[in-house]
């Protein structure tokens, strides 16, 4: 179903209209912006609400793309017995959901403007190591009159080290508004007793994840995180490659950065309470067992957001 015969101004209420004076049927859309939003209104009628993700669309459009094309597929991809289908999201899920899209602009307009300080000083010869803990030096450069920066660009810099602040600043009220809610949220709570999991992850775990029973396993929940390996299988030969990165990325950069501290804090403190996490440390190489561990940890999330519980350490075998 789409709505850009409709003018814009009047699309949603031609389309409910129309819906509502339906029998109750099965709607069948793509997932893509404003599609929750429809999908919930159009519930509300009494229909059975379909969302399709498009890389599961696009197999059945034929040749050219065009609205009749894209319906056609759309059709035919719904009535297939094996389709998967992305669970519609509600008010609060979106809401909730908000906090880390905003946080992750900052963090991205952040990262930016370190690179552009850290480039347009490199210019004049100034280079400092990689890393936001490192900008420090370049800001007291800029700020320090005796370097051999010149003065038409030094008021430019100052600028962007303002605007760095500023960004500074909100992403740390960002960090607060989320550790609030780590702290007021139970379920989150629980998910802070798994290593690796901080009130960041917790809080957009419980955000972003539709429900645990929309997921049949723990391997299924790691797979929409896009963290499973790739399956080349031909021949009665199965190959694995690297992880698939096609699912949420908010939550699998998440996973990734909690899963890299885990690994780094066992390897500075030279052991570990974690048998499975000091068996692979002392056979694979660091990044492999961090992209393991990344792996690992929704399995575990998925069993605790499914059955309840906290995370109980395993005991190593004697």
């Amino acid at each position: 179903m789409r709505s850009g015969a409709f003018p814009q101004e009047a699309a949603q209420d031609q389309v409910l209209k129309f819906l509502a004076a339906q029998p109750a049927c099965t709607v069948a859309m793509e997932a893509c912006a404003s599609s929750h939003y429809w999908a919930r209104e159009i519930a509300r009628l009494g229909h059975e609400v379909r969302l399709i993700a498009p890389d599961y669309v696009k197999p059945f459009v034929k040749r050219q793309k065009n609205d009749a094309a894209d319906a056609e597929a759309i059709c035919e991809a719904v009535q297939r017995p094996t389709m998967r289908f992305v669970a519609a999201k509600s008010e609060e899920q979106q809401a909730a959901a908000i906090v880390f899209r905003a946080r992750d602009l900052l963090v991205r307009q952040r990262t930016q403007t370190i690179n552009a300080i850290r480039g347009h000083l490199a210019e004049f010869g100034m280079v400092a190591a990689q890393g936001p803990s490192h900008v420090a030096k370049l800001v007291s450069a800029i700020e320090d009159r005796d370097t051999d920066i010149p003065e038409l660009a030094r008021p430019i810099l100052r600028l962007l080290v303002e605007q760095l602040r500023s960004l500074d600043e909100r992403v740390a009220r960002f960090d607060r508004e989320l550790a609030r809610r780590a702290r007021e949220d139970a379920e989150a709570k629980r998910l802070m007793t798994i290593p690796g999991i901080g009130p960041i992850t917790a809080t957009a775990l419980v955000a972003l994840v539709p429900t645990a029973q929309a997921f049949k396993r723990g391997r299924d929940f790691a797979a929409w995180l896009g963290l499973t390996p790739l399956q080349r299988f031909t021949g009665g030969k199965q190959k694995l490659g690297e992880t698939s990165r096609m699912g949420e990325r908010t939550l699998r950069r998440l996973l990734i950065i909690g899963a890299s501290a885990a690994v780094r804090w066992a390897m500075r403190k030279g052991s570990t309470a974690d048998p499975w996490l000091a068996r692979m440390l002392a056979r694979k190489p660091p990044m492999l067992v961090i992209v393991a561990l990344a792996n690992k940890m929704p399995r575990i999330v998925w069993a605790l957001m499914a059955r309840g519980g906290t995370y109980r350490a395993p005991v190593a075998a004697k």
